[in-house]
């Protein structure tokens, strides 16, 4: 399927003479690592080709993606033109806003914010909201202390959101950023499965402003919208 934007959005595209192949081919399913590299490259506008792998029919496991990634996880980025593979998200996110020139503030002290909350996000973040959703949701036996662990570790999390959104619109200060991006990704998920963070007010504030942007309705669509677990 090809994808450019807003632009190019339907098969149809492959019946226009014009349309060329684009160097970006993105390789994701639905879920909140896969939605960060969808919004990005529809606020990007940039043109790519999405690759369906279908996790839950074990498709993340074949040779031919496992060569693209060895660790067998989504995304993953090929810039063909340039011989560049990427996976892990945050990677995906800071190539993309450099290939973009956007999403990533000019001014350096807002620019190493913007890293900075997106690196919180991949190193704790992420790794946190995971492990509470899988022992929730997912684990064959319910483990009480596990489950307790990862609620209280997300409550600090979503406290931790509010409170640096409580003085700016945007995790990096005045610009939207690669930083909003990622956060929304996890935090679209928590929503449709019934995780509720409503009485963080600032953080639930900033959550209806990412998701009303037109690209971040397009790119929660792709390949397919979340679904409760």
């Amino acid at each position: 399927m090809l994808w450019a934007g807003s632009a190019c959005a339907s098969d149809f595209c492959f019946q226009d003479a014009f349309v060329t192949e684009p160097s970006l081919h993105l390789h994701t399913d639905s879920s909140p690592n896969g939605y960060k590299a969808t919004i990005a490259l529809e606020e990007l506008g940039l043109p790519y080709r999405l690759h369906h792998v279908r996790i839950e029919q074990g498709e993340h496991r074949h040779p031919d993606f496992l060569r693209l990634n060895p660790h067998g996880r989504i995304p993953v980025l090929e810039d063909r033109a340039k011989g560049i593979v990427l996976f892990e998200s945050a990677a995906i996110l800071l190539y993309l806003a450099e290939q973009g020139n956007a999403l990533l503030p000019q001014a350096p002290a807002a620019r190493w914010d913007a890293v900075t909350w997106l690196m919180f996000h991949a190193s704790s973040v992420g790794p946190i909201f995971g492990q509470r959703v899988h022992f929730e949701h997912f684990a064959q036996e319910r483990y009480l202390p596990a489950i307790e662990r990862y609620r209280h570790l997300s409550e600090d999390i979503f406290a931790i959101l509010d409170a640096r959104l409580a003085a700016r619109p945007w995790l990096a200060g005045d610009d939207y950023s690669i930083a909003d991006i990622a956060h929304f990704g996890w935090l679209h998920v928590l929503r449709v499965i019934d995780i509720d963070f409503s009485r963080h007010r600032y953080l639930s504030a900033w959550y209806e402003r990412v998701a009303g942007r037109p690209a971040v309705q397009r790119g929660v669509l792709l390949p397919e919208p979340a679904t409760g677990p």
